[in-house]
């Protein structure tokens, strides 16, 4: 029990340093080209629940699509508007992926 006490902790510890490491990247690589893009792509609330969906289905993590976001929104580079489109779109993605394997709608050891 105490062991698993410790990979916990110790697995939420690299997951927060992984965080803190990309937001500080983030933030030195933000620039003003970054920031025009995002606010042309995310302008749109639908076209960014698309995005947060196709990004979480290609990559197969909600998680590390909601870190991402929220290391642009710390950088500056997204306003939480548009973070908060791409991480519904996230939590979308999640779960129609989650759906299509429990349905066994398609042969996904295909794509695996």
């Amino acid at each position: 029990m105490v062991e698993a006490i410790v990979y916990l902790l110790a697995g939420l510890g690299a997951f927060l340093v992984g965080f803190k490491v990309l937001s500080d990247n983030v933030q030195k690589l933000a620039n003003r080209k970054l920031k025009q893009m995002f606010n042309k792509v995310t302008n749109n609330r639908l076209i960014g629940v698309g995005i947060g969906t196709a990004i979480t289905m290609i990559i197969q993590s909600s998680s590390v699509t909601t870190v991402m976001v929220v290391g642009f929104v710390n950088a500056g580079v997204m306003n939480l508007l548009q973070a908060t489109t791409i991480i519904m779109g996230a939590n979308i993605g999640t779960t129609i992926t989650a759906q299509l394997v429990a349905l066994q709608a398609l042969d996904v050891t295909m794509y695996a």
